[in-house]
């Protein structure tokens, strides 16, 4: 097995992987759900119900994605060969996915379900290659982990960028018809994205062989349903990504409508958030050094919940300061948690191991993308409905009963799912000492795999 350490253009390399990726990511986290309903023209409760449905594909295409990686290898490797064929297409899907069609609402709304079924389709066909190409890139657990790093970081800069760019240059671009601008504003980040596809396949290479688990996959799942710790992270991921996504889904109309700001205030509001998340995980590394991590983890969701309630509760409309202020706040609050919860997942996964005497990796990996996912879209459902609820209409002064829904969703709806998050992360017990008794006492991993 060749455990040559990887050199730094590899890993700029494999962290452009991500940065493409999060093209894709920030477009529907961020951006989806306004073009939907500002620019496109879907009634929010259609909108949500397209969320909806695409998760649920999802639920059979992120297996069957997985299945085909695991059976299917060529000359160039077994995840690595994605990234160049469907590159294209992967960036052809995201601007298809940002053209608004001149047609009735009908056909209108068939073209959504094709283009957005179309993208997260693309989408999962270059992302769960990549989730599991960290795997066959070295063997080397510190060479990982400084992959990872370079890869958390890239796809951050991604999400700063495209939110920061991509309303002023929609603006700019399309002036008074913003669905041409957003179509050409996208079509160039979806260019670059191919683009740093492409990089990462040709600087990159598989070094390890990846063994595939050949259990049953019956088995498999009998035994993640027996790991309570894991179990306890899938509630979790679900719950936090709820939170998370419909605060990040309706950030555009809180800026818009509740602060009444134009195309540069929507992107320095979004994006600041975003900044101020890279800086919660460059400070989560040295909390954590000091403090356990799960006590880290519990305490900053509670405190999430918090702050949301000090933001719906001072902030009125147009205070744009004070908004952003607790804003970013909030932002680096909530992210405290998010390396202390990947690393969470590999530590359930050991604990699993010596529980039921098996292990049981990828599935475990796997079945936190698809609660990922599950959560992401739930959270697209309620808040179409929600919108509709509080009687939100596009591009008209909205009554205060809307403006204070929009305030809500933005603040105590979340912090409600993230104060929710951190209580139930009291019943995960593996802490920092938990885990070394455990592995000291089983003898799983060698010495430099627990220091590592």
């Amino acid at each position: 097995m060749n455990t040559k350490k990887l050199t730094v253009l590899e890993k700029v390399g494999f962290g452009a992987g991500d940065m493409s990726i999060n093209v894709m990511v920030a477009a529907l986290f961020f951006f989806m759900s306004f073009f939907y309903t500002d620019i496109f023209g879907l009634d929010p409760v259609h909108m949500g119900i397209l969320f909806m449905v695409a998760r649920l594909v999802d639920a059979f295409t992120d297996p069957m994605m997985g299945l085909i990686t695991d059976k299917v290898t060529t000359r160039m490797g077994r995840f690595r060969p994605y990234f160049l064929y469907l590159a294209v297409p992967y960036g052809v899907s995201m601007v298809l996915l940002f053209t608004t069609p001149d047609w009735d609402y009908a056909a209108k709304l068939v073209w959504a379900y094709a283009t957005y079924l179309l993208a997260t389709l693309m989408f999962t066909g270059v992302a769960i290659p990549y989730i599991s190409y960290i795997g066959v890139l070295t063997s080397d657990p510190q060479e990982r982990l400084s992959a990872n790093g370079y890869r958390m970081f890239f796809a951050k800069i991604a999400n700063v960028v495209i939110v920061a760019s991509v309303p002023i240059l929609a603006k700019a671009w399309g002036g008074d018809d913003l669905g041409k601008g957003y179509q050409l504003a996208m079509g160039l980040m979806s260019g670059l994205g191919v683009l740093l596809l492409l990089f990462c396949f040709f600087t990159t290479r598989e070094r390890v062989e990846y063994v595939a688990d050949r259990r049953p996959i019956g088995r498999q799942i009998s035994l993640l349903l027996k790991n309570d710790q894991w179990l306890v992270l899938a509630g979790a991921c679900i719950v936090g990504t709820l939170g998370y996504a419909i605060r990040g889904s309706v950030a555009m109309y809180y800026a818009k409508y509740f602060l009444n700001g134009d195309e540069v205030v929507i992107s320095a509001f979004t994006s600041s958030g975003i900044a101020a998340s890279i800086a919660s995980m460059v400070a989560s590394t040295w909390i954590t050094k000091r403090y356990c991590k799960i006590a880290l983890f519990r305490w900053s969701q509670i405190l999430t919940g918090v702050v949301s309630l000090a933001l719906y509760v001072f902030v009125t409309p147009n205070d744009i300061v004070l908004a952003f202020a607790l804003y970013i706040l909030l932002c680096f609050v909530v992210d405290l948690h998010a390396p202390v919860f990947w690393s969470a997942i590999a530590e359930a996964v050991d604990y699993g191991q010596v529980k039921n005497g098996e292990r049981v990796s990828g599935l475990a990996f796997g079945g936190i993308s698809f609660c990922q996912k599950a959560g992401g879209g739930l959270a697209g459902l309620v808040g179409g409905l929600l919108l509709s609820y509080f009687n939100y209409e596009k591009d008209v002064q909205q009554t205060a009963y809307t403006l204070n829904g929009i305030a809500l969703m933005l603040t105590v709806i979340p912090g409600g799912f993230h104060a929710l998050l951190g209580v139930m992360m009291f019943k995960y017990k593996i802490t920092d000492k938990y885990y070394h008794e455990m592995v000291d006492d089983s003898g799983i991993l060698k010495p430099a795999e627990v220091q590592s």
